[in-house]
């Protein structure tokens, strides 16, 4: 299993868990998956990815910055499905 995969896959699961504490109010916990995606999005090796999952990557931060915290939990939700996505394509 590439590096990319386990990589892809952890994320996907660290935003799952964002959009879950956003979601249920639960803002705390989200904030501190969210700063654990945001590090774990330096174990990524972009050079091998495909251009849009680079750009994603690169909106995490965007995340951080919404004030509706519904929208956050929608937008991470979104990029944890995508990046799941991702990681099941990659052999």
């Amino acid at each position: 299993m590439s590096n990319n995969k386990i990589a892809l896959s952890s994320l996907s699961m660290d935003l799952k868990r964002v959009a879950l504490g956003y979601w249920r109010g639960s803002d705390k916990m989200a904030e501190r998956f969210l700063e654990e995606a945001i590090r774990r999005r330096e174990e990524i090796d972009k050079s091998s990815l495909e251009g849009y999952l680079v750009k994603l990557l690169d909106r995490l931060d965007d995340i951080k910055k919404e004030n509706d915290l519904k929208k956050a939990a929608e937008e991470s939700l979104m990029f944890s499905t995508l990046f799941q996505n991702a990681a099941c394509k990659i052999f």
